[in-house]
């Protein structure tokens, strides 16, 4: 894949910072499928000497992700490897803290340590970019730091923005256009308990909803048993529609969810932090 050369000189600069900190290492690269991980792991295949791609299987993730990550890795003819991690074994996480992604990501940077020894691997970087750091709560970056992850995106300064930049320059429109995704566990206020059921519930609505409304960004929140219904702000009207609504109700109540309503507001990320 040929890189189209970048008119903003700053980015330009940014991705130099980007090769001095992969150039010729071996790395794994944690990878989610999304935006961000899948312009880095382009990058760490063009810059490293060795480069395995590793994408968690878990409930808290929707299984399309998992399918779109490998063939994204396949086409780069990347080293791809699933993982299996168990998130509701920890009872840390289970009881949902409001540092819950602390917990999560400190289970999955365990399980990429133990297949970076096996690959041989002496780094494990990922794709948070500036944005996150400085964006919304996230104890899950904490994590991060605390294992030896780095992240090439945050310390060259390179914002979510701008790696959807890289991708429309990479020639990944579909990439560059992908609406940003957060675990199902994000779904669940704080405090309230995550179970299978709950995630399952969560996991097939979003899909439904998406499906039979063609909306490309989506949360549906879980109030022990309400579906709080979050589409971007451009898309509300498509659920302007009662035939439409009917079919969301009569699969949700079938999902096990007892109310519906409909965030008039729109998605807005970290939703259920104003609590904090």
């Amino acid at each position: 894949m040929t890189i189209i050369p970048l008119e903003d000189t700053a980015l330009s600069e940014k991705m130099k910072s980007i090769r001095g900190l992969l150039e010729d290492r071996s790395v794994l690269v944690a990878f989610s499928g999304g935006v961000d991980s899948s312009v880095l792991l382009l990058l760490a295949k063009k810059f490293c000497k060795k480069v395995v791609a590793v994408t968690v299987d878990s409930i808290i993730f929707a299984l399309d992700e998992i399918e779109e990550a490998r063939v994204f890795a396949e086409n780069l003819n990347v080293k791809h490897i699933i993982v299996k991690v168990d998130s509701l074994k920890d009872p840390n996480f289970v009881s949902n803290p409001v540092n819950r992604c602390y917990y999560c990501k400190k289970q999955i940077l365990e399980k990429l340590e133990e297949v970076a020894r096996v690959e041989d691997c002496d780094l494990i970087v990922d794709g948070t970019n500036v944005s996150d750091v400085e964006g919304d709560f996230r104890p899950g970056i904490q994590a991060l730091r605390e294992r030896g992850v780095l992240s090439p995106f945050a310390e060259a300064g390179v914002t979510k923005e701008e790696v959807r930049v890289l991708a429309l320059n990479f020639g990944l429109k579909n990439i560059a256009e992908m609406p940003s995704s957060t675990c199902l566990a994000s779904r669940i206020p704080y405090g309230s308990k995550i179970t299978e059921e709950k995630l399952k519930r969560i996991g097939q609505a979003e899909k439904f909803i998406k499906e039979v409304a063609r909306i490309q960004v989506l949360r549906v929140r879980d109030h022990e048993g309400l579906a709080r219904i979050e589409v971007g702000k451009d898309e509300r009207e498509k659920l302007f529609n009662i035939e439409l609504l009917e079919k969301i109700v009569d699969k949700l109540k079938n999902l096990g969810f007892n109310y519906m309503c409909f965030d008039i507001e729109g998605y807005k990320t970290g939703s259920l932090n104003p609590v904090l």
